[in-house]
């Protein structure tokens, strides 16, 4: 998965955790801090949407983490921010290695 891969998937999670944020109105780190504990939701009707956005924002940990080893790894190459943007830019990236 190369970098603009990786921002775009960032996002989409992102609009995700958003929605369940202005649903629950909790912050996914709070939500999730407490949920990760094994804090079960006091409505029946609540367990899929907390089931799905305990995933959506461990799978956007694991996304940033991703990124920024990713650009990390470019920085190593080119130190500028013009330099980074270009490689990001170009129709071939480096994906991240597995």
């Amino acid at each position: 998965m190369n970098l603009r891969n990786i921002l775009m998937d960032i996002h989409a999670l992102e609009e995700d955790l958003i929605f369940f944020e202005n649903k629950y109105g909790v912050r996914s780190e709070t939500f999730y801090a407490v949920y990760s504990m094994g804090e079960e939701p006091e409505d029946d009707n609540w367990v899929l949407d907390f089931g799905e956005w305990g995933s959506v924002y461990k799978t956007w940990l694991v996304r940033q983490a991703e990124y920024r080893n990713e650009v990390q790894r470019i920085q190593q190459q080119t130190l500028t921010l013009n330099g980074l943007i270009q490689v990001i830019q170009s129709p071939v990236t480096q994906p991240i290695p597995a």
